[in-house]
């Protein structure tokens, strides 16, 4: 049982440090924000790059955490554990692509404002690099991230790993931001339900800081882990019994 409350509370530092790593990003690569990012970027260039790092931290977070929770999460299903591993796994890697793209903004950035090449051609790269970069983050932090919350959240509710009301929470939470992840993408303005996303953003933070100090029920994990029995008796031992007490006849 010690390795499994290892495992969570790494899977709590590892949730902790990728929302910490995000947020703290976000007004150090501003700059970066729109096709200002010609002159803006090349100005603030250690910011930016000090933001960039920070998504690193931000990226090789999610890539561990489904790689720490795949032992437990497959006690309750195979199959799940992999398809959380796969969505999460996809997640960083398209952040690696968006992490990639904003190093080559600032590329681009650095040579716009050292005054060569021609005008129409920077910007219409910049604006190329912007709608990659953009896509990159909503189909990795956006559409795969979600999926991957919902399919975790099911499994922590099924296993009762964890208590039933931060999993639900989460289910709906990330539920929740799906459907309003989707008019996003068709550059529609939510105004005020942009804030759908908290629901989630919060759980994720108790759920983390719960690993860290509760780390998953043994109750639940002491059900997963015991082996299969047959009418109350381990089923090796049940078939050695019956073995020993009707021994094979050659002549039956």
């Amino acid at each position: 049982m010690d390795s499994y409350r290892n495992q969570a509370r790494v899977a709590g530092v590892l949730y902790l440090i990728a929302t910490a790593a995000i947020v703290a990003s976000g007004p150090l690569v501003g700059s970066t924000d729109s096709l200002g990012f010609l002159t803006d970027a090349a100005a603030d260039e250690g910011q930016v790059m000090a933001g960039t790092l920070l998504q690193l931290a931000w990226v090789l977070s999610v890539m561990f955490i489904p790689v720490v929770l795949y032992p437990t999460l497959k006690l309750q299903s195979e199959t799940g554990a992999l398809g959380f591993f796969s969505l999460r796994f996809t997640e960083a890697l398209l952040s690696v692509a968006y992490v990639l793209i904003q190093l080559a903004m600032l590329s681009l950035s650095k040579e716009f404002v050292g005054g060569s090449g021609v005008l129409s051609d920077f910007e219409a790269t910049g604006t190329a690099l912007l709608e990659a970069r953009d896509w990159a983050f909503a189909l990795g932090a956006g559409f795969a991230f979600n999926l991957s919350a919902l399919l975790l959240n099911y499994l922590l509710y099924r296993s009762r790993l964890v208590p039933r009301w931060l999993s639900a929470w989460g289910f709906l939470g990330a539920a929740l931001w799906m459907v309003m992840w989707f008019p996003q993408v068709y550059d529609v303005e939510l105004g005020v339900l942009e804030v759908s996303f908290l629901p989630i953003a919060v759980q994720e933070m108790v759920f983390a800081v719960y690993l860290l100090v509760r780390g998953f029920d043994t109750k639940a994990l002491g059900e997963l882990t015991t082996p299969p029995t047959h009418h109350g008796e381990p089923t090796a031992v049940a078939c050695s019994t019956r073995c020993d007490d009707h021994p094979e006849d050659p002549d039956r």
